[in-house]
């Protein structure tokens, strides 16, 4: 039996010492959730996978994302700035609860507490903090609805670093007071695709009219430290690295429930590319590991970009321009551009191969809902409950309003917990399209992710390229 560092319940030793890794309890998880492969152009080469770019995170990140360790120490610096807010609370939601009828019991970690707003503090001061210690000077990174870009900049500002953010253009006008919350931290922020990179030149003669994606702001980004000495690509979500420093929120909830002798039944999180996910479900799907415990883990996608529900388990690119080595995920192909949804946080065209791998293996599940049933949900939650959640947020609330009614249905008790993962106070102006009768429903049809499926790189390890490749 694994023991966990910290037992204690007093409120400043709940907050971890160590993070969890999840590839210790992964054993049977295929390579592709550790590993790089080359680009098809590289294949052939004595060339190593990586040797045409210059590596972006420093040595102690890299070997995190390889380790099998259970637990991995927190270096004392960052959880002395995690203290500055965490423990984040855990609350139940009883008005809820109470609106529904349900025998459920309603559970959410907030990480609307947070300095910047959201869970993405976790990483972005890890990460950091890892990058002074490397020598680099300057940090530059692409962000959906601009939570990771408003966590990255405060985190570079505290250590001293410089930040230049590639928002995505469909935030960039719909949530400003985002682009201006980085600025107040000192990073220039540049609208998503833009004129001064190659990778935005080539999205914008492709569609001059496009809103961004993810993908795209990833790779500008990329071409911007590429371009620069002492500059590097940071993340925010889908790598190894990045997943595990967001188990702070997990094992924190982790004996948050203990306290009061609860365990859920099922977990639920929002999936863009699956940090907030990771972050909750892990150190949960440890405990299922070592109790025998029968947990269900939801995640919860956009009908916009429905990449667990509607893609395909095959190797892709992270970035627009296919830049980086490939990586085996659940993908709507990397020059998927989703509908322009208020979720922003949620439009990445592919979810983090360790996720993608315990969706292959069916460990976890995965839901779809549409804009405005999401947004009812969000609606729903702020009147009862007095929180305003981010519309990521929105989409676990979704599933737990849906896991509750059939509950009540089943007349079965049962323990819900969702991630909260940021609030939504800068994200009213989507409120206001839902209420006042502007928001409408954008998914992906079949026919815009077969086209982008079909540009996927060639497949050389028997699985076919393109639409073909499709496994769920």
């Amino acid at each position: 039996m694994t023991v966990r560092p910290m037992t204690s319940q007093a409120p400043e030793s709940i907050v971890p010492t160590h993070w969890y890794n999840v590839l210790s309890d992964l054993t049977d998880v295929e390579d592709a959730a550790r590993l790089r492969r080359a680009r098809p152009q590289d294949q052939g080469t004595s060339q190593p996978a990586n040797s045409r770019i210059t590596p972006q995170i420093p040595l102690t990140m890299y070997r995190q994302s390889l380790s099998r360790e259970p637990f991995i120490e927190i270096p004392e610096e960052v959880r002395r700035q995690y203290l500055r807010w965490r423990p984040t609370p855990l609350r139940r939601a009883r008005n809820l609860e109470l609106l529904l009828d349900t025998p459920a019991r309603i559970y959410f970690k907030y990480e609307g507490t947070s300095p910047t707003g959201s869970h993405k503090l976790n990483t972005a001061l890890a990460q950091a903090y890892y990058y002074k210690q490397a020598g680099v000077k300057e940090l530059t990174t692409g962000t959906g609805a601009g939570q990771w870009g408003s966590a990255l900049s405060l985190a570079a500002r505290i250590h001293g670093l410089r930040c230049t953010v590639y928002m995505v253009r469909v935030s960039h006008e719909q949530k400003p007071y985002r682009r201006v919350m980085m600025e107040m931290n000192g990073a220039r922020v540049v609208p998503s695709p833009s004129t001064g990179t190659s990778a935005g030149r080539t999205a914008l003669e492709r569609d001059p009219e496009t809103g961004g994606s993810l993908s795209i702001a990833n790779a500008e980004a990329f071409e911007h430290a590429a371009a620069l000495e002492h500059c590097n690509l940071s993340v925010g979500s889908g790598e190894n690295h990045v997943l595990l420093h967001q188990t702070v929120i997990g094992q924190e909830a982790l004996r948050q429930l203990e306290a009061i002798d609860e365990f859920p039944d099922v977990v639920i999180g929002a999936v863009g590319a699956g940090s907030n996910f990771s972050g909750l479900a892990f150190p949960f799907f440890h405990e299922k590991i070592r109790t025998g415990r029968a947990t269900r883990f939801v995640a919860v996608e956009p009908e916009a970009c429905p990449k667990l529900t509607k893609g395909t388990y095959a190797w892709d690119y992270n970035d627009f321009t296919g830049v980086t080595p490939m990586t085996k995920m659940y993908t709507l192909g990397h020059t998927f551009v989703s509908p322009g949804i208020h979720a922003g946080g949620l439009r990445y065209h592919g979810a983090a191969p360790l996720l993608s791998a315990m969706y292959e293996q069916k460990l976890i599940e995965a839901v779809a809902h549409p804009q405005q049933a999401v947004f009812e949900a969000g609606l729903t939650f702020a009147e009862q409950e007095w929180i305003t959640p981010a519309p990521e947020s929105a989409h676990a609330i979704r599933a737990a309003i849906d896991e509750a009614v059939r509950a009540r249905e089943e007349g079965r008790a049962k323990v819900i917990l969702f991630n909260l993962s940021g609030h939504g106070l800068l994200d009213l102006s989507a409120y206001d399209h839902y209420l006042s009768g502007r928001m409408t429903d954008m998914a992906a049809t079949d026919e815009q992710i077969r086209t982008s499926l079909d540009r996927l790189p060639p497949q050389d390890d028997g699985q076919p390229s393109g639409a073909a490749a499709r496994s769920r």
